[in-house]
């Protein structure tokens, strides 16, 4: 396994705050020189530690909404659970598709621009694949608090600067038009493309596309530039936790305390399913007991029951949906 020295740790950490900026400036903030930090990404990069570069995109922003749809199997054979799955995966609109190993078998978060046509759409699956789901719920997703990786550099952690980014579904829509969404489709899961190469895609000069991300930014459809890293690479991680809360009240209490934590990554927000939905990256299940146990230790009485997800198999995950043009 690869070890990671103090350096690599944080040009991961500058990379997620923004994976667009220039090995020379990564160099500056971690004291490096230019070639040096190429040479060292590209050696994370061959390492597997580096999976890829993606841009969170609010599509909200877009106008969608996000519904997710919770589901327990019955009577499925291997070939009748991978006929459903590659259903879900060929949905233009499917945002995450993931078999689970806890008390839900599969989850599907999807985008619609309104709720008839989520109605429809599930009408149609249920029609299809009912007789196979033993039981289902639907929640809605409102959004997410996203937090930086304070776990690569948790001696370091700003108590009062965690927060990376929010996506919240209670802002209006903005219009872009084909181009911009054409960019954000190339720059979605690859965005740390040069701008040369992006003008070669779209057809138009580095100036033009430059000014487009730019005013992308500025109003909010995009979030920001990060990396995705392979955790098991790192001996690290990751758990979704679902805490249902016996005490309402108790829930902003809680969440302050968690946003202090360095293993905190995101707070997803929801209606339906848990009252508080953090996502963690911890060394292994221990630690996460242990946390857990700490959670309730500290708000005695406010919890309800606590449970954690671990991913079976992660089918699909784009960060926008598909458009034919």
């Amino acid at each position: 396994m690869y070890k990671l020295d103090l350096k690599d740790r944080k040009i991961l950490y500058e990379l997620d705050l923004n994976c667009r900026q220039s090995n020379a400036q990564i160099g500056k903030k971690v004291g490096l020189k230019r070639d040096v930090v190429a040479y060292r990404i590209k050696k994370l990069e061959d390492e597997g530690i580096i999976k890829n570069y993606y841009t969170t995109i609010d599509t909200f922003k877009l106008g969608y909404r996000v519904f997710r749809i919770f589901i327990n199997f019955q009577y499925v054979t291997s070939e009748i659970k991978d006929e459903i799955i590659k259903y879900f995966v060929d949905y233009p609109n499917s945002w995450v598709v993931i078999s689970k190993k806890t008390e839900i078998d599969l989850v599907v978060v999807l985008w619609v621009k309104n709720d008839f046509e989520f109605y429809q759409f599930w009408n149609r699956t249920f029609d299809r694949f009912g007789d196979y789901f033993e039981k289902y719920d639907v929640s809605i997703y409102c959004g997410a608090i996203v937090y930086k990786k304070s776990f690569l550099l948790p001696e370091n952690i700003e108590k009062s600067d965690t927060k990376l980014c929010i996506i919240w579904s209670g802002e209006a829509a903005e219009k872009i038009d084909e181009i911009d969404y054409k960019l954000l489709n190339e720059i979605a899961e690859n965005a740390r493309i040069p701008l040369i190469e992006l003008a070669d895609k779209l057809g138009l000069s580095s100036q033009s596309i430059n000014y487009r991300i730019k005013n992308l930014v500025k109003c909010g459809v995009i979030k920001n530039f990060r990396i995705n890293i392979n955790l098991s690479n790192l001996d690290l991680h990751h758990y979704k936790v679902d805490i249902f809360l016996k005490d309402h009240k108790q829930k902003k209490s809680i969440l302050t305390y968690l946003e202090n934590k360095p293993y905190l990554e995101f707070m997803n927000l929801t209606i339906g399913w848990a009252d508080l939905e953090p996502e963690f990256v911890v060394k292994n299940m221990d630690e996460l007991l242990h946390i857990l146990d700490e959670i309730n230790s500290k708000f005695s009485g406010a919890i309800k029951k606590q449970s954690f997800a671990v991913t079976e198999k992660l089918h699909k995950l784009r960060c926008l949906p598909e458009l034919e043009f």
